[in-house]
């Protein structure tokens, strides 16, 4: 495990540290995607947990299960988001919206889906005026099982026109 501090540090820098890893390891796109969407299902849960006694935390937890899910799926398509990002060892929100546009050409709820999680982001966690509700859990829910399905499609990247399975 990586000292506090150091993690701390490179939060306030932006610093993308699966990212960063799989650059300097030169790990294949699978290995960075499941890394990806093991935070998002780590998230996602916690996002859950905290939804009645914590709203602002649960925002954030579950916009950060809808950012690692994004990364996953732009890795998995090979997107020039996830390229870029692994060339900077960092994700811009820029690179984010990029990203869930292109994806929404394969799912289009992908793009309605990263905006609920922007809006938790932004008006859930920075302003704290929001609480998560179950539909906007479900929309999150959804982005997460949009990626492990393109994992479990990958190198292809097909999807059904029905949206992902459980």
């Amino acid at each position: 495990m990586l000292p506090r501090a150091l993690l701390e540090e490179a939060s306030k820098r932006g610093v993308d540290i699966v990212e960063l890893v799989a650059k300097a390891l030169s790990i294949d796109p699978p290995a960075v995607a499941d890394a990806h969407l093991g935070l998002a299902e780590k998230f996602l849960e916690e996002g859950r947990r905290l939804v009645e006694a914590d709203p602002v935390q649960a925002s954030e937890k579950l916009y950060k299960a809808a950012e690692e899910a994004v990364k996953a799926a732009a890795v998995l398509l090979g997107l020039e988001e996830a390229e870029r990002a692994r060339e900077l060892g960092r994700w811009s929100a820029a690179m984010l919206f990029s990203a869930a546009d292109k994806i929404s050409e394969k799912r289009r709820e992908a793009r309605w889906w990263w905006r609920t999680a922007w809006v938790l982001h932004v008006e859930g966690f920075h302003e704290a005026r929001l609480r998560p509700s179950e539909r906007d859990i479900g929309d999150v829910e959804s982005l997460v099982k949009l990626a492990k399905e393109l994992k479990g499609r990958w190198p292809q990247g097909r999807l059904s026109a029905e949206g992902p399975q459980d």
